[in-house]
């Protein structure tokens, strides 16, 4: 038999019906001894069960059906463990992933990434097709744009990307912010903009005088923090985006004094600014700050008020992260440490050898949502599956999400004495990162929540 050069060979044809970054993400490994005895008879690649996780089930699979994977690390070993337990992914994760599925296999690319004709809404009678929306954005829009929002349509599209002129929209309609009914929405907005209003004259607009000792030290804390916040970001660095900063996380922290402002939350509200401030511009990319030259002061009133209200339901979900002593906080960087220790033994005990703790490195990960190791727009897609997960996507997935994180540079990290180890932990290459490196990551963290999900008993490893 001819020597083979490679032991790892991408699936000729993967699962139709898949979302095209799911499908991109398919790998798995053979050995030579596996491929030899092939080769001499035995069973042939296509006739071998396949190996393969189903990421997001195709409508004509049974959920009770076995799904298997594994799919690979950097340095080739599996991300998976073995494992003779089918598990069962709960309906309602079945449904929405059938549908993404479904929705997404008309999304096709070319080999420049960029739509091709198949990707046109195979409705659309016009001369010649609508050629500048994809299928998959104009479905958005008719979901986004009905009298009624069908949430469950909203989130099954939303989990695999919303389109940038959609997002603000998309995000608070999600948050709760926001009603389904579209005929409600202006009184809302108007309501709640209004109490904003009432809260800066209550708590922000008053002299330093009338304030207390702590009240005194939590506004110091946050125009400290406020400068620090995303400095490489040109929008952050305008003294007007800073003041509606520095306003909303105050406030916030007075109407919330169970926890007050603990740094991280200032991390939180980026996103959300950038995203508010770009939907009055059609999703126009605003982060190089360029655009405040002709934003009025009340559309930055507006997108302050937007903010305040949307971050204070975000946090209304992870609020223990925020309170004495972090439990919230503490107890994902516990299910981390088990989850990677389940599925990648050889990395915990290295870390362990090194003597460096998860709760020195993932601390951050879980305080701040990863948003300092990933650059705006990547926390931007992943943020768009986090609120398309529902109540559980900035906990329970973003574990997920943390560990296929980690186990992306297990053979880097592996390789590394303390000193080197310790610098690439607090500083993780993702500079270059962009959308393919998300969504391949959010697929390797649907996987592991497709095992471990609801299973703790599997997390429990002995040591």
């Amino acid at each position: 038999m001819a020597e083979h050069e490679s032991n790892t060979q991408r699936l000729s044809a993967p699962p139709r019906g898949l979302p095209g970054f799911l499908r991109r993400s398919l790998r798995y490994t053979e050995d030579e001894d596996e491929l030899d005895s092939t080769s001499s008879g035995g069973e042939s690649n296509s006739d071998r069960p396949s190996q393969q996780l189903q990421l997001a089930p195709d409508k004509t699979v049974g959920k009770d059906q076995a799904t298997r994977s594994s799919d690979l690390k950097p340095d080739g070993r599996s991300l998976l463990p073995p494992t003779n337990n089918s598990e069962v992914v709960e309906e309602s994760r079945s449904v929405r992933t059938a549908s993404i599925a479904s929705d997404s296999v008309a999304m096709t690319t070319t080999t420049d990434g960029k739509p091709n004709d198949s990707s046109a809404d195979p409705t659309d009678n016009s001369i010649g097709g609508d050629r500048s929306k994809s299928y998959k954005e104009k479905q958005f829009e008719k979901v986004i744009t009905a009298p009624v929002v069908n949430m469950r349509e909203l989130r099954n599209l939303g989990w695999n990307g919303i389109p940038a002129e959609h997002r603000a929209q998309a995000w608070k309609i999600l948050l709760g912010y926001l009603p389904a009914n579209q005929s409600r929405r202006e009184q809302t907005l108007m309501r709640k903009r209004a109490e904003y209003r009432d809260a800066i004259a209550q708590h922000y607009d008053i002299d330093d005088n009338s304030r207390t000792n702590q009240e005194q030290e939590t506004l110091r804390q946050v125009l400290v923090d406020v400068p620090r916040t995303a400095p490489e970001v040109g929008l952050f660095r305008n003294d007007r985006v800073r003041q509606c900063l520095s306003r909303l996380l105050y406030i916030w922290a007075m109407r919330h004094p169970a926890s007050s402002y603990v740094q991280g939350i200032n991390d939180l509200a980026t996103p959300l600014i950038s995203v508010f401030l770009s939907g009055y511009y059609d999703g126009k990319d605003v982060l190089n700050g360029e655009i405040l030259n002709e934003v009025s002061d009340q559309v930055l009133v507006e997108v302050e008020a937007d903010c305040y209200w949307c971050l204070t339901n975000l946090l209304a979900g992870i609020q223990d992260h925020y309170t004495s002593d972090q439990p919230g906080v503490q107890r994902m960087v516990m299910r981390l440490e088990e989850l990677v220790n389940r599925i990648d033994a050889d990395l915990t005990e290295h870390l362990r050898g090194m003597n460096i703790e998860f709760m020195q490195f993932s601390f951050k990960w879980m305080n701040c949502l990863l948003l300092r190791e990933f650059n705006l727009k990547s926390v931007f897609r992943l943020w768009d599956t986090y609120f398309s997960e529902g109540d559980g996507g900035f906990e329970d997935f973003h574990v997920y999400v943390c560990a296929a994180f980690l186990c992306q540079f297990s053979g880097n990290v592996r390789e590394m004495e303390f000193d080197q180890l310790w610098g690439f932990m607090q500083n993780m290459p993702t500079d270059d990162w962009g959308d393919s490196e998300i969504e391949i990551l959010l697929s390797q963290a649907f996987v592991l929540s497709t095992l471990f999900g609801g299973s703790d008993a599997h997390l429990t490893s002995q040591r």
